[in-house]
């Protein structure tokens, strides 16, 4: 235990100084913080689609997510930039709870935090899952690729947070066709195939899509069969269309997938149900 639990703390500090060495050292350098959120700030409803992924300014989420971010260009983007950051910081903070520099101390964290990607919000969409089934909505809306967690209720035969899951998602995308018709056609065309097939800039893990879809989706039938809750984030990481170091972000939901308050509701009444069962006479 004593030799685990410094192999932890050293691991711990190794990776904060990490990410202290990323931000005061190589970002001064390079100047490419927030390479990632600038696409989101940047993004222009005329045009969203068309960049290569990788680029500087490369939007490639559904239309739902590009009417979302629009709004965005009205600040300047280093104000855009420190609020961003600063929903990242909070939702890592809500993850990682009392872990929360643990957490942190995970390389992926730090550079998510360092490039403003999105993986942070979608553990913090797949921990809220399991309680909230709604909130599958944002990855399928922005990754698409990593609600293959979906596959968790229907293994599990939980048609009702599947039916609510996949309804929320719908009833959006429906509103989002009559408003942005056009935009979806554009979508298909010119952001998501590309991701799935086309030339991606930057370094990436390049293990096809189709290998990873099959390989994430025989994890969370695992997972759900034997209620391991952390196939979940690790299949939707290994799910993502483009495998980047920064996508392993999303495990950053396992430490918040272990809190009781945000398991499904009928696990949170067993251990009341078991206290009374040992109670009664």
């Amino acid at each position: 235990m004593t030799r685990r639990r410094a192999l932890v703390d050293g691991l711990t500090v190794a990776g904060l100084l990490f990410a202290g060495y990323l931000f005061l050292v190589v970002a001064p350098g390079a100047q490419t913080v927030g390479f990632d959120a600038f696409a989101y700030w940047a993004v222009d409803l005329a045009h969203p689609y068309g960049h290569v992924a990788g680029e500087l300014g490369a939007f490639t989420y559904t239309p739902v997510a590009a009417r979302l971010f629009a709004p965005a260009s009205l600040l300047p983007w280093p104000s855009f930039w420190f609020l961003w950051t600063a929903i990242l910081v909070g939702t890592l903070a809500w993850l990682g709870w009392r872990q929360a520099l643990l957490v942190l101390a995970f390389p992926p964290v730090a550079l998510e935090l360092y490039h403003g990607n999105v993986h942070l919000l979608i553990a913090a969409a797949v921990a809220l899952g399991l309680r909230y089934p709604w909130a599958w909505a944002f990855p399928l809306l922005t990754k698409v690729t990593p609600g293959v967690g979906l596959l968790w209720f229907a293994v599990r035969r939980e048609w009702r947070n599947l039916a609510i899951a996949l309804g929320v998602t719908g009833a959006i995308v429906a509103v989002s066709l009559a408003v942005d018709g056009r935009l979806w056609r554009e979508w298909i065309v010119d952001g998501l195939l590309p991701v799935t097939a086309g030339p991606v800039q930057q370094v990436y893990i390049a293990v096809p899509l189709a290998l990873r879809l099959a390989a994430a989706a025989a994890l969370v039938t695992w997972g759900a069969r034997t209620d391991r809750t952390w196939t979940l984030p690790v299949s939707a990481a290994i799910a993502l269309p483009v495998l980047w170091v920064t996508g392993f972000a999303i495990l950053a939901a396992i430490p918040a997938l272990r809190r009781p308050e945000l398991g499904p509701p009928d696990q949170r009444r067993a251990p009341v149900r078991r206290d009374i069962d040992e109670a009664a006479p």
